[in-house]
């Protein structure tokens, strides 16, 4: 019998639909790496206007320290300031402690002695203020209480009282100014300030060494520099609202890994920085350092007997001067040739978002370790499940991942931050020919998740990489991403209720993952039978390749993993598993006390990890 030209009229339709996809996909794009935007700076001045004036007050911290902050505040007073730019000075004189009577009048002299020689310090650039306090408030809260930003063209730069500024200092932190956070096409909201102390420290524990380029270069690293200080408005406020929050709820700033936790379980509330650094931690933010060249420094700390030191250890470096430097002092890398590095100095890619093959094309290769790719779905995963994935990748040291997921405020975070994602909806608008099936609206998002996995494993195999697929809703248990699971000698594995797939690397895998398959999975997904509770991407995967002929090997998933529900608690995990999983249907709530059971729930109250874990690069 004949068939209706309906039928043929609708084959036509798909046919030319296909093709018009393949041109879509494979034209040439002008832009190699899509890049997520950050939100504009609303204070970003054009270059072509007049320079934006702005505030900057010097924030000096001092306590009985004559000899040292009269160092301090002379090299402040030799500075290099612009007589149209007014600098003001704010010193605060922390109180001695009253807790015994022993030496009180030689105390007194002490405090008398550094009034006197403040109320007589002649400071021209701008206003002079001293905040002499009634009692003894320590470190913490001399720095903590010395600054509530009043704009956000207010900035502070506060200098402890054992420092020495170079005459340099203010002109090149103008300059910072000016370049981050006021040019538009420099300003990042992951950038909270700019220390010019010499970059020396690695506060994680096992943390790789600090080796940078022998010449002098501006760039980016989480750790405060407290040797002087630049402060940003915006990032400072939101600290302080989060330190607040923390503090009344008796939240202590601990965090495993990070060496400054040991010195805040010693000293306590007598340092500021540990609070800082784990803020610092769970937003994702980042300094501004410059090293320049024979490890000198605008800002050199004497490092003078006090609380940080039980005696005088002297000049950690060498102050920058006028004959020091060459023409380009003030020349400012653009923010995005700069290197970024995390608490173990660790260095980190942020803006990786792929929008189009091209993009994948590029950062795939950036992206694998051992030549295999992870590739991992956020469809249906809510944030505290993936963040703390994320923490787990971490300690088990797996850095070859991407994830995929829709255009969300949540996935931009995510890449801001430095993990590699990919923007379902625009990578989707260049596919949008699948349209012309007739999807149901009902399983538009799971086709579109489907058939965006697959043309990631083909673009993968087209570099001759390997490729694990999985869902958000498992956390890994070790590290071996399941290599010895496989065999030399099949392409494909399943395990379907795990949701986790693999497509090893191999022409034959390559020439059967083409564009007919390709075009085989948007035309044959809808009608493919798989009960709605166990659809996944392993399953309609294998159903198609073995309706086609092609073998695919089955994971033992009892073996392999261990799936989580409302069972009792107190159970243990078994030492051989790989993975621990669960079903969409199961609540957060029982998820994460599932995961605390067996030690794999490693974030905090802010969704950030309780832990800085460095590996050696």
């Amino acid at each position: 019998m004949v068939r209706p030209p309906k039928k043929h009229f609708l084959s036509f339709l798909l046919l030319l639909s296909f093709c018009i996809l393949l041109v879509l996909l494979y034209s040439p794009h002008p832009n190699p790496i899509s890049s997520h935007t950050f939100p504009p700076n609303p204070h970003a001045i054009p270059i072509t206007t007049a320079t934006p004036t702005f505030s900057l007050t010097i924030k000096v911290l001092t306590f009985n320290r004559l000899t040292s902050l009269t160092r301090c505040l002379t090299s402040l007073s030799k500075a290099h300031y612009l007589t149209h730019h007014p600098v003001h000075l704010h010193i605060f004189i922390d109180h001695f402690p009253k807790q015994s009577q022993s030496n009180i009048d030689l105390k007194l002299r002490d405090s008398l002695g550094i009034l006197q020689f403040v109320d007589g310090f002649e400071w021209k650039w701008g206003q002079k203020i001293v905040h002499y306090r009634t009692t003894n408030v320590g470190l913490q809260a001399q720095w903590l209480e010395a600054w509530w930003p009043t704009s956000d063209d207010e900035f502070a730069f506060v200098v402890e009282d054992d420092l020495e500024l170079s005459p340099l200092f203010f002109k090149y932190l103008r300059a910072l100014i000016l370049n981050y956070y006021y040019n538009a096409s420099n300003f990042s909201p992951s950038v909270y300030g700019a220390s010019l102390q010499r970059p020396r420290f690695v506060p994680g524990k096992h943390g790789n060494k600090m080796l940078l380029d022998s010449t002098s270069g501006v760039f980016l690293y989480q750790l405060v520099g407290t040797w002087g200080q630049l402060l940003f408005p915006k990032p400072w406020k939101e600290f302080r609202l989060w330190y607040d929050d923390h503090k009344a709820k008796d939240i202590k700033p601990f965090l495993d890994g990070m060496v400054t936790t040991g010195w805040y379980k010693k000293m306590g509330e007598g340092i500021w920085t540990p609070w800082f650094i784990k803020f610092i931690h769970s937003h994702g933010y980042f300094n501004i350092y410059t090293k320049f060249p024979d490890e000198k420094s605008l800002s050199v700390s004497h490092r003078d007997a006090g609380v940080n030191y039980g005696k005088t250890a002297g000049p950690d470096s060498q102050l920058l001067d006028v004959n020091s430097l060459d023409s380009k002092f003030l020349e400012m890398k653009s923010l995005s040739t700069m290197k970024w590095y995390d608490f173990c100095f660790r260095e980190v890619v942020p803006g990786r978002v792929v929008r189009n093959l091209n993009d994948l094309g590029f950062i795939l290769p950036s992206v694998q370790t051992k030549e295999t790719i992870l590739l991992v779905s956020l469809l249906g995963a809510s944030e505290a499940v993936t963040r703390n994935l994320l923490c787990r990748f971490e300690r088990l040291n797996i850095w070859n991942y991407i994830f995929i997921g829709p255009a969300t405020d949540f996935l931009f975070d995510l890449a801001r931050r430095g993990h590699p994602v990919i923007d379902a909806d625009q990578f989707l608008k260049n596919i949008r020919s699948y349209k012309s099936i007739g999807i149901q609206e009902s399983n538009a998002r799971f086709l579109t998740d489907v058939l965006l996995k697959a043309y990631v494993v083909k673009k993968s195999l087209e570099f001759s990489y390997n490729t694990w697929i999985v869902d958000g809703n498992m956390v890994f248990v070790n590290d071996d991403l399941f290599l010895e699971s496989i065999n030399s000698r099949d392409n494909f594995y399943a395990g379907k209720s795990i949701g986790l797939f693999f497509v090893k690397n191999s022409p034959s895998a390559l020439k059967i993952w083409g564009d007919d398959f390709l075009y085989d999975i948007a035309a044959k997904v809808e009608k493919i039978s798989i009960p709605r509770y166990s659809r996944n991407f392993a399953s309609v995967m294998s159903n198609l390749l073995e309706e086609k002929g092609f073998r695919v090997t089955r994971i033992d998933e009892k073996k392999f993993g261990r799936k989580i529900g409302n069972q009792n608690l107190n159970q243990t995990l078994e030492t051989n598993k790989k993975v621990v999983y669960w079903s969409e249907e199961l609540d957060m709530d029982s998820i994460r006390k599932r995961l605390q059971e067996f030690s794999l729930w490693v974030i905090d109250n802010d969704s950030s990890c309780t832990a800085v874990v460095c590996h050696k690069s």
